[in-house]
């Protein structure tokens, strides 16, 4: 079983047992947190593939936050030729790495799959 949620602007594919890196939330080391901006939820085994219309009622992604970093610098430099105008910059994102633990879907779509 896999979803597809929206955190932090992005679209992130998930897994019960992954570990993804996600941008910047407001959560410490070792908390729970729900994802409920999902947009499809696929079944094991190739089964019923369920899309929101843009977001699934009901359905999130239960996630455990492991530790919160900084990525890697990125490197920001501006120049104009020949007006000696030179600036340069560095950006460090703070990201947080979490692991999946579930993926939850809603009651009525559990019994639209068995119907």
């Amino acid at each position: 079983m896999y979803a597809i949620f929206e955190s932090g602007g992005k679209q992130h594919r998930a897994e019960p047992g992954q570990r993804l890196t996600l941008e910047q939330l407001p959560a410490c080391d070792g908390d729970a947190v729900q994802f409920d901006r999902v947009l499809l939820v696929r079944d094991p085994d190739g089964g019923a593939c369920h899309i929101g219309t843009p977001y699934l009622d009901g359905a999130s992604v239960a996630a455990t936050v492991l530790s919160h970093f900084r990525d890697r610098k990125v490197i920001v430099f501006k120049r104009k030729r020949r007006k000696g105008y030179r600036r340069k910059q560095g950006h460090r994102q703070a990201k947080v790495q979490v692991r999946i633990d579930a993926i939850h879907t809603s009651s009525s779509e559990a019994a639209e799959a068995s119907a």
